[in-house]
């Protein structure tokens, strides 16, 4: 009987948290909320001419190219369009053994590493090596392998740049940003429609903060 009565109870909560909470998050006669900040889900981003500017570096990915299993060449856009100046290349092969080996060729091709770059506790393991090459540019070489940093790719990479290079750029694409940045006018008041999702456009709100 106890079990019963149990079961009826628990029924009429469940009928009366569903009248309660519908399961339709929003009417169908509403308009879901898909803008924020002036951005719209859906859109083409070509309507957002300023997002061009986005990076002084745009990338290409490469994969399944002999040992390696992607790639992600970087190249410049603003000083020197279309020059290379960083190359990351991800192993196939995952397993530290094979890492090791690696580290063992490199020493052997590269000579002793410049200074090692990883963590303490063995996680990250990175070394690096600078060169210079025959027209005076700095080259940066890292080999690491990561075992489970959530920030690194898993297993064997490796990273070249050329990080003088990479400065040029990204001092070039500053300065062509602030160029074209308007000088921003100081709001009295914050519109907290424009940073909440919304289905249309709002009005400039006049709710204080």
């Amino acid at each position: 009987m106890r079990t019963t009565t149990h079961t009826v109870l628990h029924i009429l909560a469940t009928i009366w948290l569903t009248l309660l909470f519908p399961l339709s998050a929003y009417p169908a006669d509403q308009k879901a909320p898909k803008q924020i900040a002036g951005f719209s889900l859906g859109a083409s981003i070509e309507e957002y001419d300023y997002l061009s500017y986005s990076n002084f570096l745009k990338q290409v990915i490469v994969e399944d190219i002999g040992e390696f299993r992607k790639g992600i060449i970087e190249y410049g856009v603003c000083d020197k369009p279309g020059k290379i100046v960083r190359i990351k290349m991800k192993y196939a092969n995952t397993e530290e053994a094979y890492f090791n080996r690696l580290f063992r060729r490199y020493k052997k091709q590269l000579g002793p590493p410049t200074k090692y770059t990883g963590d303490a506790f063995g996680i990250l393991k990175a070394w690096k090596w600078y060169f210079t090459d025959e027209l005076g540019e700095k080259v940066s070489i890292t080999l690491q392998y990561n075992k489970k940093d959530p920030d690194e790719n898993f297993g064997s990479m490796v990273k070249m740049s050329l990080p003088e290079r990479i400065k040029i750029e990204r001092a070039c694409f500053n300065e062509i940003c602030h160029a074209k940045t308007k000088e921003a006018t100081p709001e009295q008041r914050r519109n907290w429609d424009q940073i909440i999702p919304y289905s249309v456009a709002p009005e400039q709100s006049n709710e204080q903060e």
